[in-house]
C-alpha cells in the first residue's frame, strides 16, 4: 500500500484515503486507527483531531460513498428520462458501475455494520441515493390504474436488494467469476422479469 504524505495539509482527506484504502484491502474491521494513522504518514494521535475512532472514520467513508452514489444514481436516471423503464434500468447499472470503481466506499457503507440511521448526516446522504430509485420506480408505476399499483417504495427497495444481491454474487469475483453472464444482463433480465410479474410492463 502507498503510503500517502501528509504535505499537502489536509489531514482529514488523507485519514479518509488511507481507510478506504485499508478497508478495500483487509475489510472494515482488519486494521486499527494506529494503521490508518501510519498509511497517511501522521503520528497515532493526529486521526483523533478529526475522529473520535475508527468507526467515524469509516462512517465518514461511508457518508462520502452515499453521496458518490446518489450522484451516480441522479446522473443515470437524468440521461435515460424520459423513459422511466430504461431509467430504471440505468440505476441498476450505475449500482453495479459504483460497486466496480469505490470498492472501498462501497464495503464501509454496506459491509461495516455501520448504523446508518443513527447519524444524521449519514441517513440523508443514503437517503438521497434511495430517493432517485424511488422516484424511477413512481414514473415506472404511473400508468396503471391506482388499484393495480404496487407501492412504488416496494418495488425499489426490491429492485435495490436485487441489484445488491447481483453486486454481491456476481460483480465482486467469487463466486460469480464462473457465471456464464455479465452482472448487467442478470439484473437487466432479473429487473425484466420482476417487472413482467407485477404487470407493470407488458409481457413479450
Amino acid at each position: 500500500m502507498a503510503r500517502r504524505g501528509y504535505h499537502h495539509g489536509n489531514l482529514r482527506r488523507a485519514l479518509i484515503d488511507a481507510t478506504l484504502e485499508l478497508i478495500e484491502a483487509r475489510g472494515p474491521q482488519g486494521f486499527t486507527m494506529a494503521e490508518a494513522a501510519k498509511a497517511a504518514g501522521v503520528s497515532p494521535a493526529a486521526p483523533y483531531r478529526h475522529f473520535a475512532g475508527k468507526e467515524d472514520m469509516i462512517a465518514e467513508a461511508a457518508r462520502e460513498g452515499f453521496e458518490i452514489f446518489a450522484d451516480l444514481m441522479e446522473y443515470a436516471f437524468a440521461k435515460s428520462a424520459p423513459s422511466a423503464l430504461a431509467a430504471f434500468e440505468a440505476t441498476g447499472r450505475a449500482y453495479l458501475a459504483f460497486a466496480r470503481k469505490h470498492p472501498g466506499h462501497y464495503i464501509a457503507m454496506f459491509e461495516s455494520g455501520l448504523r446508518i440511521n443513527a447519524d444524521a448526516d449519514l441517513a440523508a446522504a443514503s437517503d438521497r441515493a434511495m430517493a432517485t430509485l424511488l422516484r424511477a420506480a413512481k414514473e415506472l408505476l404511473a400508468h396503471l390504474p391506482a388499484d393495480k399499483r404496487p407501492p412504488a417504495t416496494m418495488v425499489s427497495q426490491h429492485i435495490w436488494a436485487m441489484s445488491h444481491g447481483v453486486v454481491e454474487l456476481f460483480a465482486r469475483g467469487e463466486p460469480g467469476a464462473r457465471a456464464p453472464y455479465s452482472p448487467e444482463d442478470l439484473l437487466e433480465s432479473g429487473i425484466g422479469v420482476y417487472l413482467r410479474g407485477l404487470g407493470i410492463i407488458p409481457k413479450e
